[in-house]
């Protein structure tokens, strides 16, 4: 089976784009993990999946994890969809309307190449995470190996957990991450970030996200973090993100209102692989 492929990244947070329109794609698990394989396939953080709407939208947007597994979002993801599908004439709409396994979103590509996503609402509620807690706070406790941490935790249509640092230079972003991803009072595993707040208006991150390890950022990692030092009181509504891939700006009114997130979107190259 021979595909066409994108290589593409979102500040470094890297993606092989395929083209579910106009070529048959049907990949198991392993497959996949081979596409992703940085030694043996193309290697990525994760695979996308350009398809036809079931529904109104413009276009399906499917998501699966370096481990083969298909999660519901992926902010840097999106930017790299809707350039993706301008480059390749699937669409002429600046704005355009997409679906995903956890409803739809709206990306625009802005005038200087940036792509603005429309991410959504955040939610707090445990089991819309989900995570097992008795009820709603700002933060909680969690014992990993016999000691605790402080997280907070959100949806941004995929799981967060997110621990405030000193430093994310010092912070065990491998070790700590890899616990708190599989913690089972996560029943659907979590991404985990690592914020360290420069000022109210910057702070930066580190992600180790579900199925794939750290990555040099993550859209709704960058998202999630921000939304948590709003509530906490420590950020302005308007937020620069600095990962080790680069930066994202992330806007947040607070309550019922949807995050905004803006940054880059980079095509690499492009290729034919035979699996």
């Amino acid at each position: 089976m021979k595909l066409k492929f994108t290589k593409m990244h979102g500040l470094g947070n890297d993606f092989v784009v395929l083209d579910g329109i106009n070529q048959k794609i049907d990949l198991d698990r392993q497959q996949i993990r081979t596409l992703a394989d940085r030694h043996f396939g193309i290697g990525c953080d994760q695979l996308l999946l350009v398809e036809e709407a079931e529904g109104t939208a413009d276009f399906r947007y499917r998501i699966f994890n370096a481990d083969g597994g298909e999660v519901e979002q992926c902010g840097n993801g999106a930017r790299c969809f809707v350039r993706y599908v301008h480059e390749h004439g699937l669409t002429h709409k600046n704005e355009i309307r997409i679906e995903t396994l956890s409803g739809v979103i709206s990306p625009k590509l802005e005038v200087n190449g940036n792509v603005t996503v429309n991410m959504g609402k955040p939610q707090f509620e445990p089991d819309e995470i989900p995570f097992i807690a008795e009820k709603l706070e700002l933060t909680y406790s969690l014992e990993i190996q016999g000691r605790l941490v402080t997280i907070s935790v959100v949806s941004m249509g995929n799981p967060h957990a997110v621990l405030l640092v000193q430093s994310v230079d010092t912070a065990p972003v491998e070790v700590d991450g890899a616990l708190i991803e599989v913690h089972p009072r996560f029943p659907k595993k979590v991404n985990v970030g690592f914020m360290q707040i420069v000022d109210r208006s910057r702070i930066r991150l580190r992600v180790f996200e579900r199925g794939a390890g750290e990555t040099l950022a993550c859209g709704t990692g960058a998202c999630a973090a921000v939304v948590v030092g709003i509530r906490l009181g420590l950020l302005d509504r308007q937020v620069t993100v600095s990962t080790r891939g680069g930066e994202l700006t992330i806007n947040w009114d607070g309550n019922d209102a949807p995050v905004w997130m803006t940054g880059p979107a980079v095509t690499v190259f492009e290729g034919e692989i035979n699996l």
